[in-house]
């Protein structure tokens, strides 16, 4: 039977194809490739050009396609191609693109450029922008969309659809409706499937539901999950007093996510996100992500050598004791980093709070004088048939109690971390096993003088 050939995806071939035509400079080969591509098979392709490649292919787009595909590429990416681009062509994109879109933007550029683009927008443009702008970073009101579709309580069904009809071209989604009062206060939502599936002259207090909002002062990452886990199309973001700012649709939220994930995942491993795919972020970029995390974790190793140092007398008497160093350790940071990593999850997704830190200390107790236990009978019994019952002992005793340890500072630094308002990926599992290698070998050293009598 003749094997399969796997054949490389179009996106594959496209970026072979680009590359080649933009080594040789045939810039017509170039413009003639993306005009027959699909538009995501474009954001792709620009996604993994190196900076320089991707403004020149950029540029080769027609106008509509080209506006159509830079709203579709990733804030960073945007960001990037704007330090490519003419001051004439950042402006004409730089309208185009919805204020919560602009704000994304924005926040990947320097700070010296933010007003010169604000400048080029038209007054209702750049009012909403500034609005959005004026949340912090990390509140849920710089990611909102201040473009929205509203009715009220006593407008029929037709008057509501009529609304939608008058602002369908401007507004971020007409799908799901506040429902405000005169004062702007939410009352609640009604979707277009309702009013559509109304009588003409129903009033919208009859077939409204009650509204689930957001405060805009809220942190992002809690309220984003608030979102999803409601499976709504979108959320009406209020003010203090409950009036409508803006909305927060389920693709961004989605967006945010993601977004966040993807950080958390990189500080778990010890290095800053990328803001671009790994082939097309520079070398300079990839080592600024990693020295400082790799700086600051050295220093923190000088722990363990510390340790070391302090129980070299304990080491020249019973030179056994050092084969067992890596076991232990590795052991000790590995049980830690499974319980920050269990935690950490369980707090992004609101399962538990900052507050149930007695708790999650509890189980993981629990959980790591379990795991001690069990590797501790396993790992003593071989010892001791290799060596004698007194090592047996030593690393029995060591691994249930660094197990039991390890587990307990894994699963509460992350929610020490969320208590003093900080990302809990920050204290990432390279730091654990640091912490808990120096702490760990202190264990092993002091169980070793106890049981051997040194």
């Amino acid at each position: 039977m003749t094997p399969e050939i796997a054949t490389p995806a179009p996106v594959d071939t496209l970026v072979d194809d680009v590359e080649q035509a933009l080594g040789h400079r045939d810039l017509a080969a170039v413009s003639g490739l993306l005009a027959d591509a699909p538009a995501r098979h474009v954001v792709q392709l620009l996604d993994r050009l190196p900076p320089r490649q991707c403004a020149i292919a950029y540029r080769l787009l027609p106008k509509q396609r080209a506006l159509e595909v830079f709203e579709e590429l990733a804030p960073e990416l945007q960001g990037d191609l704007v330090h490519g681009l003419q001051d004439a062509e950042i402006a004409a994109l730089f309208a185009e693109l919805d204020p919560d879109d602009r704000v994304w933007l924005l926040d990947e550029l320097p700070a010296s450029v933010a007003p010169r683009l604000l400048r080029g927008l038209p007054v209702h443009e750049r009012d909403l922008t500034a609005a959005v702008l004026g949340y912090p970073r990390d509140a849920i009101g710089r990611r909102m969309s201040p473009e929205y579709v509203t009715t009220h309580p006593e407008f029929t069904a037709a008057q509501s659809i009529e609304r939608v009809r008058s602002r369908i071209d401007d507004a971020e989604t007409v799908y799901t409706l506040p429902v405000t009062d005169g004062s702007r206060r939410v009352v609640g939502v009604v979707s277009l499937r309702d009013l559509l599936r109304a009588a003409p002259d129903a009033l919208v207090a009859e077939i409204m539901e009650d509204a689930h909002t957001v405060d805009a002062d809220a942190d992002t990452e809690p309220a984003v999950r608030e979102v999803t886990e409601l499976g709504v199309l979108a959320v009406p973001v209020v003010d203090s007093e409950r009036r409508l700012v803006g909305i927060l649709t389920i693709d961004d939220a989605v967006r945010i996510l993601t977004r966040e994930e993807r950080e958390d995942s990189a500080r778990q491993g010890g290095v800053e996100p990328l803001s671009r795919p790994y082939l097309s972020t520079p070398i300079r970029r990839l080592v600024r992500s990693r020295v400082v995390w790799l700086l600051v974790l050295a220093l923190g190793a000088t722990l363990t050598v510390q340790v070391l140092e302090g129980f070299e007398s304990t080491l020249e008497k019973v030179t056994m004791l050092a084969l067992f160093v890596p076991l232990l350790i590795g052991t000790g940071g590995n049980t830690g980093n499974q319980a920050a990593t269990t935690v950490t999850r369980a707090l992004a997704v609101g399962e538990v709070r900052a507050r149930d830190v007695w708790r999650v200390l509890a189980r993981e107790l629990q959980v790591g004088l379990s795991l001690g236990l069990l590797l501790g009978l396993l790992g003593g019994a071989v010892a001791t048939l290799v060596y004698d019952w007194h090592i047996g002992l030593i690393i029995a005793l060591t691994l249930v109690a660094l197990c039991t340890f390890a587990a307990s500072v894994g699963g509460v630094k992350p929610l020490a971390a969320r208590a003093i308002r900080v990302d809990p990926a920050v204290f990432s599992n390279p730091f654990i096993s640091t912490f808990v290698d120096a702490t760990g070998l202190i264990i092993y050293f002091l169980i070793a003088r106890t049981v051997l009598g040194i």
